[in-house]
């Protein structure tokens, strides 16, 4: 099996890194513009995803599930040290040696079979290429990944922006915080019952209300990120010194917001522990 696996590994180094660049598209929704515009001017530009090449994204959006990216980076560094950073490599290494290489990541007898049906996916449906899975059509890669063992929403979304660029927005727990607390009723309202927006609601949210640019997804989605680490935390937020502090509702502006500084964190540190098989995402 292994001698049939042809794997042609593109590098994220060869390509220009969406978040590399400080350009930035304009946003066509005005809420959404100035979100950008506070949170880039606070932040500056994150530089997302950590990783050498595109497969090396892919294996960290799958360990980072439900862990912190503190734990995944000394997987990635023993998978890196063992040379086993392709997809063949990952195919055709033992199934118990790869779970005690990323023993770190939590969870790890789970993630090394999912690593394993990525590979196998990567091989019967793009002859191992990872060029050849980033030229097809996002509304059919999308679907193929979804249907991967293990892959949900936020890890599929994430392998689309961040490995092959494609205009795929990630949404993660940071994102709904924050647009509910700044006044966005994230709620479908049908024959007087209310539900909270799904997943796949809120994705479309953002990718109708901004353009279709992968960089810019990139770049907000991380800005997203850091300030939910930094400020809107789910208990005590620290509004007080949020780039976002001018857009709360009065009533959430005045008395609950704290004044302290938050302390430095480092990007390597940044991560969302989420669940249903979604990733973890560093800064």
């Amino acid at each position: 099996m292994c001698d049939r696996y042809c794997a042609n590994e593109t590098t994220v180094a060869s390509q220009p890194h969406p978040a590399a660049t400080p350009e930035r598209a304009p946003l066509r929704s005005n809420s959404f513009r100035e979100y950008y515009e506070a949170l880039f001017a606070a932040h500056g530009p994150q530089h997302w995803w950590p990783g050498r090449t595109s497969f090396e994204v892919i294996v960290g959006a799958i360990l980072v599930q439900n862990t912190s990216w503190t734990n995944v980076e000394p997987a990635i560094e023993r998978l890196r040290r063992e040379k086993l950073l392709t997809p063949r490599a990952i195919e055709c290494v033992s199934l118990p040696r790869l779970e005690k290489l990323i023993h770190s990541s939590g969870y790890f007898r789970q993630k090394a079979k999912k690593l394993k049906a990525f590979v196998k996916f990567l091989r019967d449906e793009y002859q191992g290429s990872i060029a050849k899975m980033a030229r097809a059509e996002t509304q059919t890669l999308r679907p193929q990944l979804l249907a991967i063992h293990g892959i949900g929403p936020e890890t599929a979304d994430s392998i689309l922006l961040y490995a092959v660029g494609h205009p795929v927005f990630v949404v993660d727990a940071y994102a709904r915080r924050i647009l509910e607390r700044h006044g966005h009723q994230l709620h479908f309202v049908r024959d007087g019952k209310s539900r909270p927006l799904n997943y796949e609601e809120i994705r479309q949210l953002f990718e109708r209300e901004l353009p279709r640019d992968p960089r810019l997804y990139n770049e907000f989605h991380a800005l997203i990120v850091q300030t939910g680490k930094r400020y809107c935390r789910p208990k005590n937020p620290i509004c007080g010194g949020c780039p976002l502090k001018t857009f709360l509702p009065n009533e959430i502006a005045g008395p609950t917001s704290l004044t302290e500084a938050p302390s430095t964190i480092s990007p390597s540190s940044t991560s969302l522990t989420s669940s249903n098989s979604s990733a973890s995402v560093p800064a």
